[in-house]
């Protein structure tokens, strides 16, 4: 049995919160942690940040959701807050995800276009399971990405095995510290390939990285990586 970590999609009509992202257009949620209160109710710790939106317009909209049974302002950093919420409409997804498989939220962000998720499965089956759940019950999963850990984390964030042996190498050799101990003719040097190959694998590296590792929603499966 081999843990599976899928990257996935999904309307935000078809999930928690969709009245309040309809009612604040710039309202914007990160899911930090979810718990699983029981078969039909889940309990996450959500990052809520709103640019236009003031503290109490973002509470009594979400208090006003019918997907929110419940709200606990848990941090006030004045741009964002973080709620403990208690969930009980619309997230049939996620507790056929959490409670019947298994699944575990590494991470998750939400506007009012759809949910983007990063799902932990204890195993491939888990997944394929949960698809067919969501088939079935008329509910929309897009899959954007799925790799096991056996990959290792360079499966995690989208590289190519040139493009992290180039990374592990320019950080190695001091290629990132100020001032810089290598150039990249120097990694150019040592991996015996040009000036312009490694600028090309670090350019694509650090794109990769973000991509996947900041910009959650993003599959890492390019046809143009090299």
């Amino acid at each position: 049995m081999v843990a599976t970590v899928a990257e996935v999609e999904i309307p935000a009509t078809e999930f928690a919160l969709s009245q309040s992202f309809s009612s604040l257009s710039e309202l914007a949620c990160e899911i930090e942690r979810v718990v699983a209160h029981d078969d039909d109710r889940l309990m996450p710790f959500v990052w809520v940040s709103g640019d236009e939106h003031t503290r109490e317009e973002v509470e009594t909209t979400l208090e006003d959701d019918s997907s929110v049974e419940s709200i606990e302002l848990l941090a006030d950093l004045e741009d964002e807050w973080l709620y403990q919420m208690e969930w009980i409409d619309q997230i049939e997804t996620l507790v056929q995800i959490i409670v019947t498989e298994d699944g575990t939220i590494l991470a998750a962000m939400g506007d009012g276009r759809d949910w983007n998720l990063r799902i932990i499965f204890p195993d491939r089956e888990g997944l394929s399971r949960t698809y067919e759940y969501c088939e079935k019950n008329g509910l929309s999963l897009d899959i954007l990405n799925i790799y096991q850990l056996e990959d290792g984390r360079k499966g995690r964030f989208g590289l190519t095995d040139d493009q992290q042996d180039t990374l592990t190498l320019a950080y190695d050799a001091g290629y990132y510290q100020v001032p810089r101990n290598a150039t990249a003719d120097d990694l150019a040097d040592e991996l015996d390939i040009s000036h312009q190959a490694v600028s090309e694998r670090l350019r694509r590296g650090h794109g990769s990285l973000v991509k996947n590792a900041l910009i959650l929603g993003q599959g890492a499966d390019d046809p143009d990586k090299k």
